[in-house]
């Protein structure tokens, strides 16, 4: 049953935010809440690539050392991730989730992630995990796959949090744009936060059209809702707007109409992931 928000939880400067968007989301969805830490796979035995200048006694001896320097290293990794998981459970329990949960997997992360898909509403990664955490102006390395690989919304948090007050969805008119109006029509997730509902494209009669069944569909369901139509580069205006308007939180689709079609390296989506400021939400 997807019924639960997972936040991926590792030592980058972006775990609190995640931790505070999963438990303001888990509480604003009335869902439970999963605290996620996955450790990489150490190697099983010590390299047996030595010299074979190396005496055999010797060889032998540096293997039995490489071996328990393993050993030790995989015990200090998951120690530092049980701290990390408490830290992480003390900080949403603060954030008033009464009882997450926490998980430790061995393993690499998308693995990790699928084999819990089936009960995922909702996850929350960080915008860059700890080994690229550095990298301004990119993703991390994980990212554009697991946005590839899981069908639920992913939320992708920046280092600070604050509860939204207004967000903003960039609509290109495809029914896959729809079905993410819908998604959020009826989702508890933004009610009673202000929506923009904005498109990049020629201000024309047919453009408009869309735009308006669409607002349509989210006052209906309660939501204030603000459209805009702006022309130029989708990823340069969207950028623009979203900080011309004081946008808190943008949402996306991982594929749609026109340029949002693949998401690629270089693609729409990827794009404003790099370059937007605030959180991101990509639907699915």
């Amino acid at each position: 049953m997807r019924n639960k928000v997972i936040a991926c939880i590792d030592d980058s400067q972006y775990a609190q935010a995640v931790c505070d968007y999963a438990a303001w989301s888990a509480k604003q969805m009335d869902a439970p809440l999963s605290l996620l830490h996955v450790l990489d796979e150490l190697p099983t035995k010590a390299s047996s690539n030595l010299s074979g200048t190396i005496g055999l006694g010797s060889q032998e001896a540096l293997l039995e050392e490489l071996a328990s320097l393993d050993e030790r290293r995989s015990k200090i990794a998951l120690e530092q991730g049980k701290v990390m998981l408490q830290a992480a459970r003390e900080r949403v329990i603060s954030n008033g989730i009464s009882e997450p949960e926490s998980r430790q997997r061995h393993g690499e992360l998308l693995d990790a992630l699928k084999d819990l898909e089936q009960e995922t509403r909702m996850l929350v990664v960080g915008k860059r995990g700890a080994d690229t955490a550095s990298a301004h102006g990119h993703i991390g390395s994980h990212l554009e796959g697991i946005i590839r690989a899981m069908q639920c919304p992913v939320l992708i948090a920046q280092q600070s949090f604050s509860a939204p007050t207004r967000f903003m969805i960039a609509f290109d008119g495809s029914e896959t744009a729809f079905k993410g109006v819908d998604m959020v029509a009826a989702s508890p997730l933004f009610k009673g936060i202000p929506c923009h509902l904005v498109m990049a494209a020629t201000d024309t009669a047919e453009n408009r059209k869309p735009l308006e069944r669409a607002q349509a569909t989210l006052q209906a369901a309660g939501f204030d809702t603000t459209t805009a139509l702006i022309t130029g580069d989708p990823e340069k205006a969207l950028a623009d707007y979203q900080e011309q308007q004081g946008i808190d939180l943008l949402i996306m689709g991982a594929y749609g109409h026109s340029r949002i079609r693949h998401f690629i390296v270089g693609s729409t989506t990827t794009a404003m992931i790099c370059r937007t400021r605030i959180s991101l939400l990509v639907l699915r």
